[in-house]
């Protein structure tokens, strides 16, 4: 039994984890959210959201506490003047873990990483206008809409012209195929001659 043992290795010595997890607060703090596996990110949420504890205490001694997990300055500077300013009103809970399924290369169960509050850039939804009522879009070019008159009044609709009815051309009569062995039109049979041939071939 693995008594009073507390976190995953991840399969890595403790510097290459560390150093892992200071490349992903980085990235988290940059871009907003990543996406990595389920084991990871369970890993790192709650050494994310102590730094973002320690954003929000401001002070130089915890901007060099942080610096300990995210050397980089500019990325200090920007969790302390805009991701934990976001985040005043809230007792923890500053990141969300949302299962993306396995990946297709080895099944390994996939995450995403992202602050509760993210929003994609961009997409922003539609206030719906007063009344409850979308504005009727202006018709382009000034134009005014089909059936109104310039006193306003609606103008009965034309009637439809019935379409030409399509001529279909005459079929024409099938031709009698002539018997070889006839002749006119009634098809008579030849008539042979039965007159004896003159002898000599005169």
């Amino acid at each position: 039994m693995r008594h009073n043992v507390k976190g995953r290795k991840l399969g890595r010595t403790t510097e290459h984890r560390n150093a892992m997890f200071k490349n992903q607060i980085a990235s988290l703090v940059e871009s907003g959210r990543i996406v990595t596996t389920l084991s990871k990110a369970k890993e790192l949420r709650p050494i994310a959201e102590k730094v973002v504890t320690k954003g929000k205490r401001g002070g130089v001694d915890a901007r060099r506490l942080v610096a300990r997990w995210m050397p980089q300055r500019h990325l200090i500077k920007k969790l302390f003047d805009e991701v934990a300013p976001r985040f005043q009103d809230r007792n923890g809970g500053y990141l969300r873990i949302l299962k993306l399924g396995p990946r297709p290369g080895d099944g390994a169960e996939m995450a995403m990483l992202q602050w509760v509050d993210y929003e994609l850039e961009g997409v922003k939804t539609a206030a719906p206008a007063k009344g409850g009522k979308a504005p009727a879009k202006a018709a382009k070019g000034g134009k005014k809409a089909a059936g109104a008159d310039e006193s306003g009044e609606e103008k009965p609709a034309k009637k439809a012209k019935p379409a030409a009815e399509k001529r279909t051309p005459a079929k024409a009569a099938p031709r009698k195929k002539e018997d070889k062995h006839t002749h006119g039109p009634e098809g008579a049979p030849k008539k042979r001659s039965t007159a004896p041939r003159k002898a000599g071939g005169s």
